[in-house]
């Protein structure tokens, strides 16, 4: 199996595990009444976060494997992952609107694979690099969740790119502890497999404030902040590039479009309020149909790959 299939085989089951610990944590905040302090205070929620650390594993192994600007699209698979099973839990079928989110998403995430796959990474970020990326994003998180601010959008941004700067320094751990030529507990892996720690650790727990609400419009925000914040780490700083020149970009733009749609229709045809799902047709003329959900309160939180 090529470098690449391989990444995005990792990637696949990555955001399918990560989809699970989703709803897992979905159904758990609703049951606790969406406060942090008491999710973190039962097993079940422990049991989440061990699901999320195995799909975080098989996600730090795609990046082995392929650049960043290949496996951090494939993230927003976990988005059209979490929508059946949602469904199902909530025992409900899943919405034109859904499956039409769903095509687009992943027609999207197609043209931007044409456009990534490309060898494996070989390039890292030195650690005055590292610590340059690291001040630039806690100082945007910092203007985006600032102190009072209403949990939402605009923590689940800082969290998506809190999650997709501890990818890109991820790679840079992963491609310098297996460099043969180097170090494996040189100070640059070490320094930045720190960095990685806290930015996973803060995009967690800016995720579980955004997802106070439920997992609609801040997932989605989630899901497209991360490989954003990647990608411009990736191509700025990594050396990597879209193939096929600009012809490649232009694809690439198309498909960003595309999943940016597809991810749009996804969390505007199930939107959690309350004890109550609400299912929205896509038709000009829109009705919504208010399903009681099996457990009432709000639903919360949920945090996403690094």
């Amino acid at each position: 199996m090529s470098a690449t299939l391989l990444a995005v085989a990792l990637s696949l089951v990555s955001a399918v595990a990560y989809a699970a610990a989703a709803v897992a944590q979905e159904r758990l905040a609703t049951r606790s009444g969406g406060g942090t302090l008491r999710l973190l205070a039962t097993g079940a929620w422990w049991g989440t976060v061990l699901l999320n650390s195995a799909a975080a594993l098989l996600h730090v192994a795609a990046l082995k494997y392929g650049p960043l600007t290949l496996v951090q699209p494939l993230g927003a698979l976990t988005l059209v992952a979490a929508v059946p099973l949602g469904a199902r839990i909530a025992g409900r079928r899943v919405t034109p609107g859904e499956w039409r989110g769903t095509a687009l998403t992943l027609a999207g995430l197609a043209a931007l694979l044409v456009t990534a796959s490309g060898p494996a990474p070989d390039d890292t970020l030195s650690l005055p690099e590292a610590l340059a990326v690291a001040g630039a994003t806690a100082a945007l998180i910092g203007v985006l969740a600032r102190r009072g601010a209403r949990p939402g959008l605009r923590h689940a941004t800082a969290s998506g790119v809190a999650s997709g700067v501890a990818s890109a320094l991820t790679q840079t751990v992963t491609v310098a502890a297996t460099d043969r030529s180097g170090t494996p507990f040189s100070l640059q892996v070490v320094g930045v497999a720190v960095l990685v720690a806290g930015f996973a650790a803060g995009g967690l727990l800016l995720s579980q404030i955004a997802y106070r609400g439920g997992l609609g419009a801040p997932l989605a925000m989630v899901t497209l902040a991360n490989p954003v914040a990647a990608a411009v780490i990736g191509l700025s700083l990594l050396g990597e590039r879209l193939q096929g020149g600009v012809a490649g970009i232009a694809l690439a733009g198309a498909g960003a479009a595309l999943a940016a749609r597809g991810v749009m229709l996804l969390t505007r045809s199930t939107r959690p309020q309350g004890g109550s799902l609400v299912v929205q047709t896509s038709t000009p003329d829109t009705t919504a149909v208010t399903i009681p959900s099996p457990v009432p309160g709000p639903a919360a939180a949920h945090a996403l790959k690094g």
